[in-house]
């Protein structure tokens, strides 16, 4: 007798079903470059993270499923609390401590968001330090305990440094957002403060917190030009850029570049 398969998303990007102890997703061009980067930091004892387990009879990608919760927007209470974000950035450094050093296969291949690239996109880093997650959306921090555990759904990681994978998880877990645009627990939250805490948590030195905020300036404007492209290219795409995206990325620049001063001295 074989188990039922749950769905556990089908209204994003990709159909995720839960088959027993096990997650079955299609297979994507990146598909075999990320089971072999989830294999390797797995191997260095960074295990809060899917087991890669090939592919089953359909062809379909097969994981390990992550028990716990997953929060979505807005944030619940206790996942905005001070332990979460410093437990997260702790589990951010195991993870790129255990990538450190991983050999990129010569045939590796990276996922990305829809739509061609934008004129105006300005990179982040001169050369790649590691491979990363790059995505730190609520919806891929598995919770267990009111704490972070875990982290799911890989299919953006890409060769990245650590202070530009740091700052993504920044933007959704300061957040490095507009007040209106924030969790009701984080409206009046002073995100200097939880950057720093993020950043003692993590051990970042001195000269990735130097780093942080420029990269982070660089990144959400960069958010802005290619969620718009997406949006013109992919239909899931344009209703996040139709319930919201539109007016809150324009916040999210204007907030970061009149907080940057007081950011960077908290760091």
């Amino acid at each position: 007798m074989t188990d039922a398969e749950e769905t556990l998303a089908s209204e994003g990007v990709t159909h995720v079903v839960r088959v027993g102890g096990t997650v079955r997703r299609p297979v994507r061009p990146f598909t075999a470059t990320v089971q072999a980067y989830l294999a390797f930091v797995r191997s260095r004892g960074f295990t809060d993270c899917p087991e890669p387990l090939g592919r089953d009879a359909e062809g379909r990608e097969v994981l390990s499923y992550v028990a716990g919760e997953v929060p979505v927007e807005p944030l619940p209470e206790h996942a905005t609390s001070a332990s979460a974000l410093g437990t997260l950035g702790a589990l951010i450094r195991r993870l790129h401590d255990a990538a450190d050093g991983w050999a990129l296969p010569a045939d590796a291949v990276w996922g990305g968001v829809p739509g061609v690239r934008p004129d105006g996109v300005v990179p982040l880093f001169d050369e790649p330090e590691l491979v990363s997650h790059m995505d730190y959306c609520p919806g891929n921090v598995v919770f267990d305990g009111g704490l972070p555990t875990a982290l799911i759904d890989f299919d953006l990681a890409r060769p990245t440094t650590r202070v530009a994978d740091l700052a993504n998880a920044l933007y959704w877990w300061a957040p490095l957002a507009a007040p209106v645009d924030r969790a009701p627990s984080l409206v009046e939250a002073d995100v200097p403060a939880r950057v720093r805490a993020f950043a003692d948590a993590y051990g970042m030195t001195a000269e990735q917190r130097a780093a942080v905020v420029p990269v982070a300036n660089r990144m959400v404007a960069n958010f802005l030009l290619t969620s718009r492209a997406a949006a013109e290219a992919d239909p899931v795409f344009r209703r996040w850029w139709d319930d919201g995206l539109e007016d809150r990325l324009p916040r999210t620049v204007a907030w970061l570049a009149a907080e940057s001063g007081r950011l960077a001295a908290a760091l």
